[in-house]
C-alpha cells in the first residue's frame, strides 16, 4: 500500500486529478484509482514514471542518504516490534491531520 499512498500524495501535491495524471502518464483514470487504492501494485519503474508525471522524482529518498536520520533510525530500532507499530500508527495520524488541514485550506 506504500506505493498507492506515495502516488496519491504526489498527485495531490501536484494539484492533479486522477484523470489529469492519467492523461500525463498515458494511462486511464481507473488504473490510477486501482494503484492509489492498493488494489493493484505498479511496478517500481511504472511508479517512478507516475511520480515523474506529477513533476516529482522518486529516487530522492532512495539515493540521497543523509546521516542526520541515523538518530531517528536508531531510536526506532530500540523499540520492540509492537512499539514500532504503535509509533508508525501515531505518525500516520499526524500526517493524516496535516493532509486534512491542507485540503481544508484549499477548499
Amino acid at each position: 500500500m506504500i506505493s498507492g499512498d506515495l502516488l496519491r500524495e504526489a498527485r495531490l501535491r501536484a494539484g492533479l486529478t486522477q484523470k489529469q495524471l492519467a492523461s500525463r502518464a498515458g494511462t486511464s483514470q481507473p488504473a490510477i484509482a486501482r494503484w492509489e487504492s492498493g488494489a493493484v501494485q505498479p511496478s517500481f519503474e511504472r511508479l517512478r514514471e507516475l511520480i515523474r508525471a506529477c513533476g516529482l522524482e522518486l529516487t530522492y529518498g532512495l539515493t540521497n542518504y543523509d546521516d542526520s536520520y541515523d538518530y531517528f533510525i536508531n531510536q526506532r530500532l530500540r523499540l520492540d516490534p509492537a512499539g514500532r507499530v504503535r509509533q508508525a500508527l501515531a505518525e500516520e495520524q499526524v500526517f493524516d491531520r496535516i493532509r486534512e488541514a491542507g485540503r481544508a485550506g484549499r477548499g
